[in-house]
């Protein structure tokens, strides 16, 4: 009966022993899963900052480009009164002014073609921002969905 007594003591002191040791492990758990939240939201707003930063260039150099396209198409304009005699070409000959269209033109489509890319970098830019916010949404409800699981 004595050793009955010891075995029984001994077994509720291992149970007692153990809830703290799994309160201990739960804590760290949920430590190291606030840890893990907190770094995901930081490189999540670093990812954002690198979006908004490129996005911010991507809108210089479209104003840049815009204003480049402009002076071109003045330029254009009194080159092509030129070409007409409707203005005084100076000592410029036909064919020097005829050059000068076509480089202008060449001009304008690469300008034109740059444009083009600066707007699918734009349009990636949104669909990645977009992308994000997804995931951040997705993620807040796989976590509510998780706490009200576990609380079942």
């Amino acid at each position: 009966r004595k050793q009955a007594t010891e075995y029984s003591a001994s077994s509720s002191d291992e149970e007692f022993e153990s809830k703290p040791s799994l309160m201990h492990k739960a804590k760290r758990v949920l430590r190291k899963r606030r840890k893990l939240e907190k770094e995901t939201k930081q490189l999540i707003k670093q990812e954002e900052l690198k979006r908004l930063h490129k996005a911010q260039a991507v809108q210089r150099q479209l104003e840049e480009l815009e204003e480049r396209q402009r002076a071109l198409e003045i330029f254009g304009v009194e080159l092509e009164k030129e070409l007409r005699g409707e203005a005084d070409s100076g000592t410029k000959d036909e064919n020097q002014m005829l050059h000068e269209w076509f480089e202008l033109v060449v001009e304008k489509n690469k300008l034109m073609r740059y444009e083009s890319e600066l707007l699918i970098i734009a349009q990636e830019l949104e669909l990645e921002d977009h992308q994000s916010r997804l995931e951040q949404k997705l993620r807040e409800k796989m976590a509510i969905d998780g706490k009200s699981k576990g609380t079942m």
